[in-house]
């Protein structure tokens, strides 16, 4: 017959496990891993992103043209950098911007190392 000494034993291991998985594994302060984000991925988030507009996940307004679309992928891939580089001026039809594209990578990097995101803007202006 088990005893209750180790019902409680067990009970307390399985309890600090929980608790050391769930700040591991779902707290974003402590589980980042201080390294920057890589392209590829960057490219597998944004084509995530792309599939949840597609869904209608971001809204009817977000599938109604190209450009629409790629402005709520760059929400939803980053909300802070989008609003930091695109939010006052969101991308128009047509449009290829080279600079605001690299400060948009360069914050995520920033981002995903814990760092300030001083210094972008201007960063790529050639």
């Amino acid at each position: 017959m088990v005893s209750c000494r180790k019902i409680r034993r067990n009970s307390l291991l399985i309890l600090l496990l929980l608790i050391a998985s769930t700040l591991l594994f779902a707290s974003p302060v402590l589980a980042k891993s201080r390294r920057p984000i890589s392209d590829i991925e960057v490219r597998q988030k944004k084509m995530d992103c792309y599939a949840d507009v597609e869904s209608g996940l971001w809204g009817p307004q977000c599938k109604s043209s190209m450009i629409a679309k790629e402005n709520c992928a760059l929400r939803c891939l980053s909300p802070t950098c989008y609003e930091f580089v695109y939010e006052s001026d969101p991308l128009e039809e047509g449009e290829k911007d080279f600079v605001r594209s690299q400060e948009f990578k360069y914050c995520m990097h920033k981002l995903s190392l814990g760092e300030s995101l001083e210094g972008i803007r201007g960063s790529f202006d050639y």
